[in-house]
C-alpha cells in the first residue's frame, strides 16, 4: 500500500498526519505507526495522527493520536492544533472547529496565524513538597528548577516517569525555570517518544496552570518558551478549578509524502 502523508510541526512539536476518512489505515497496526514516527527507518515524528469522519452531527472531525512508539494515547496539545491546521488545509473547516479526540470534545480558532485550541476544564492539582501533578487530558508532573538550559532532562525525565508512583503508567515529567513576571521556560521528558521533546502542548498547559496555583504568577495569561518556540497559555479561575483554557500557538505544514507500508 502507498499511504499519503503530511508532515506538522508546533513549536517543534513534530507529527505525521493521515487523511483517513476514507479508513485506508488500520488502527490497531501498531508496528507500522511506530516505523513511520522511527527517526532512522522510517519518516520520523513525535507521534502518529489520523483525522477521521465526525463520531456526531456537531464535529467536523475526530482526532486519533498515537505516540511515537505505535500506542495510541492521551491528548496531544500540539498534535491538536496541527490537526486543526490540516482539516483547514484540506477545506474541512474554515477557521472554527469542532472536534472529538480520546479525552472528549475540542473546540478551535485560528486567528492571526495563530492556532487556538480549548483543552479540557482541570478541576484538581495535587501538590507536593517537590512537585506538582494534574491532568490536563494527559497526566503530568511538574516541578521546578534552576539551571534549565543546562538540566539533564533526559536522564531525570526517564527516572521520575518510571519512578513511583508512576511505573509502567508512567507520567509526563515538565522541568519549569521562572525567567519573569508571567514568562515561563519549560522543557518536557514525554512518555510515549520516551525522549525530551522541543515542546508539549498539555505539558505546557499543565505548567501554566500549575504556575498560577502555586502563586508564581498573578496572571490568567501565561507565555511559555519551550526549546522549539513560543506558546500561551490562557485561562480562568474558578470555583471548581480551571475553566476556558486555551493552547495558543502555531502550527506549520512542513511537507508532504508517500510510504509504501
Amino acid at each position: 500500500m502507498t499511504l499519503t502523508f503530511y508532515k506538522y510541526q508546533g513549536t517543534g512539536n513534530d507529527f505525521i498526519i493521515v487523511d483517513n476518512r476514507e479508513s485506508l489505515v488500520t488502527k490497531n497496526n501498531t508496528k507500522l505507526v511506530a516505523r513511520l514516527c522511527d527517526r532512522k527507518f522510517g519518516i520520523g515524528a513525535d507521534g502518529f495522527m489520523l483525522l477521521e469522519l465526525p463520531q456526531n452531527q456537531e464535529d467536523d472531525f475526530t482526532m486519533v493520536y498515537y505516540n511515537a512508539d505505535g500506542n495510541e494515547s492521551s491528548m496531544c496539545g500540539n498534535g491538536g492544533r496541527c490537526l486543526v491546521a490540516f482539516a483547514a488545509f484540506l477545506g474541512i473547516i474554515e477557521d472554527k472547529a469542532t472536534f472529538t479526540a480520546i479525552d472528549g470534545k475540542h473546540h478551535a480558532e485560528i486567528k492571526n496565524g495563530l492556532v487556538y485550541l480549548q483543552m479540557q476544564n482541570v478541576s484538581e492539582i495535587e501538590k507536593f513538597d517537590s512537585h506538582l501533578f494534574l491532568d490536563t487530558g494527559s497526566p503530568h508532573h511538574v516541578t521546578m528548577v534552576k539551571g534549565l538550559s543546562d538540566f539533564d532532562v533526559e536522564n531525570e525525565g526517564r527516572k521520575i516517569r518510571n519512578g513511583a508512583p508512576y511505573f509502567e503508567s508512567g507520567s509526563n515529567v515538565n522541568f519549569v525555570e521562572k525567567q519573569n513576571g508571567n514568562l515561563f521556560a519549560v522543557r518536557t521528558y514525554e512518555r510515549g517518544v520516551e525522549d525530551e521533546t522541543l515542546s508539549c502542548g498539555t505539558g505546557v498547559t499543565a505548567v501554566a496552570l500549575s504556575m498560577h496555583a502555586t502563586k508564581f504568577t498573578d496572571k490568567e495569561e501565561i507565555d511559555i518558551h519551550t526549546e522549539g518556540g513560543a506558546l500561551k497559555v490562557t485561562f480562568k479561575e474558578t470555583k471548581n478549578g480551571y475553566e476556558d483554557i486555551f493552547l495558543i500557538g502555531p502550527a506549520e505544514q512542513v511537507f508532504k509524502g508517500e510510504i509504501t507500508c
